[in-house]
């Protein structure tokens, strides 16, 4: 815990932050290396240092607010990496492959998942909340572990992340529709879960719309006036 590892009274603004970042970077460095060393991944290593600072295993652990966040900031840049190369285009020449093969893969995984908690007694609702979350796969991990092994812009490369980016299309919609699940009570009565979804459907309409028109068009317009100006 942070405050442990602070002098009680000497808890300075940020001290949080500055000691998670420490930890989590250090415990990460040595895992990541070990891994290495073994021939595994080094995502590996960061995943066993997440694990290491968290609050489930014995001794030091970081904040926990603080490291979602970061964890959150950490994500958005590598999926900007790889964003910057796997463009539209290449999903389009996978699109045979990728968009049948997404569709079926996570079809199949939520109706594993709602069976599954139906043996349970969770219910529908919470079977379907566990069926999507474990039908798609993580983009980051993959599409680095791809890069690692010089295989990301091969073919075979190509039709993972193609295959990703459709499940990361189909997170979106989930993460959309999953709060209309949650207030419509009986998600097998229609007219309980119709206005939620409707929304949802036109809540995710309208970020389509905003991402080709500003993420398609006008951040690369900016950025390359930034690479324009030649500054490190």
């Amino acid at each position: 815990m942070v405050e442990s590892i602070l002098p009680k009274g000497r808890m300075m603004h940020g001290a949080g932050l500055i000691v998670t970042l420490t930890i989590g970077l250090s415990v990460a460095l040595v895992l990541g290396i070990l891994t290495q060393r073994l021939g595994l991944s080094p995502i590996v290593g960061y995943l066993l240092a997440g694990i290491a600072v968290g609050p489930f295993t014995p001794g030091i652990f970081a904040d926990i607010n603080i490291s979602r966040q970061l964890a959150e900031v950490g994500v958005i840049l590598l999926l900007f990496g790889v964003g910057l190369q796997f463009h539209f285009d290449d999903l389009l020449a996978v699109k045979a492959i990728a968009i049948p093969g997404a569709v079926v893969q996570s079809t199949i995984a939520t109706a594993v998942g709602v069976l599954i908690a139906m043996n349970l007694g969770w219910g529908l609702r919470a079977g379907l909340v566990l069926g999507m979350s474990v039908s798609v796969a993580s983009t980051v991990v993959l599409a680095r572990m791809l890069q690692d092994n010089g295989v990301l812009t091969a073919v075979q490369g190509r039709i993972a992340v193609g295959w990703l980016v459709v499940e990361d299309i189909f997170t979106i919609f989930l993460l959309i529709i999953l709060p209309a699940l949650a207030v419509s009570g009986d998600v097998s009565a229609s007219s309980g879960i119709l206005l939620p979804f409707s929304l949802a459907i036109v809540k995710m309409a309208l970020f389509g719309i905003l991402m080709l028109a500003i993420g398609a068009r006008i951040i690369p317009r900016l950025l390359l006036q930034v690479a324009r100006l030649k500054s490190r």
